[in-house]
């Protein structure tokens, strides 16, 4: 038989166990979610990017297969891309999504943390994107035919280059996705090139 105090069992947490177990798990709570949400607003902006890209493609693939001209406008038909985006085929050729048009998708507005702005045609008004049947990038009047869309995040200083993308669109359709890594990063530049 045993004796009382030789075999000790433990049933539970002491009080000071608990408390320093839960200020431990506050500790590293306190250091991991502010990294989470930094981590899940950069893949947001990554998935913005990858989402106009592929509303981009979607355009002139369907412009190209159906050989009309097709575009990629605002939902609110302005110039804030802020707002969400449409994708259609331009069936009756008035340069504006109307009711006789092929909508091939819309998508809705990104988190608020996301700015959007462009030059050449992303930055007209209204803003857009038109491709014709051979793929090819085609301005409306007075517009040029290259033109570069920034995305970023404006929650985090300007000068955090790697929170920036940007978009750019040449006269033959070739659209390209790429990171500043400076102001002054010809590569990535913002002008119409």
């Amino acid at each position: 038989m045993l004796k009382k105090n030789s075999l000790r069992l433990v049933l539970g947490f002491t009080l000071i166990e608990l408390m320093v177990t839960v200020a431990l798990i506050a500790l590293l709570s306190a250091v991991a979610v502010p990294n989470f949400v930094t981590f899940r607003r950069n893949s947001e902006l990554t998935g913005i990017t990858n989402n106009f890209l592929g509303a981009l493609n979607a355009a002139r693939s369907e412009g190209m297969k159906r050989n009309m001209n097709s575009m990629v406008v605002p939902a609110n038909n302005d110039t804030d891309w802020s707002k969400g985006w449409i994708v259609f085929v331009d069936v009756d050729r008035s340069d504006n999504y109307s009711t006789g048009d092929i909508a091939i998708l819309e998508q809705s507005a990104p988190p608020s943390y996301i700015s959007i702005s462009g030059n050449g045609f992303f930055g007209a008004n209204p803003s857009y994107v038109k491709y014709d049947g051979s793929g090819f990038s085609r301005p409306k009047s007075g517009d040029n035919a290259n033109a570069t869309l920034n995305i970023s995040r404006n929650d985090v200083p300007s000068t955090e280059y790697n929170q920036v993308r940007r978009i750019k669109i040449a006269v033959t359709g070739r659209i390209r996705v790429c990171t500043p890594k400076s102001a002054s990063y010809a590569a990535c530049s913002t002008s119409d090139d």
